[in-house]
């Protein structure tokens, strides 16, 4: 009878070898979560930014206030 522990054990290594498994899509996972939290957390933090900006000066009355006296939001 022919010895196959030494064929087993050589298909194995090749099976092993041309298994590669989930490491480059979870290179690309990674790496696409951490761009993404970083563009979001960009995005909402940007309106927390000091300082005026040109858009809207800082004398302006908030909406809705119309000026008169006997208005509720004056």
């Amino acid at each position: 009878m022919p010895d196959t522990a030494a064929a087993t054990a050589a298909l194995t290594g090749i099976a092993a070898a041309a298994q590669e498994g989930p490491g480059d899509t979870l290179r690309i996972v990674l790496l696409v979560s951490m761009v993404g939290g970083a563009l979001l957390a960009w995005f909402l933090l940007r309106g927390y930014r000091g300082g005026e900006s040109d858009d809207q000066p800082a004398d302006t009355p908030a909406r809705g206030a119309s000026g008169d006296a006997e208005d509720a939001n004056a």
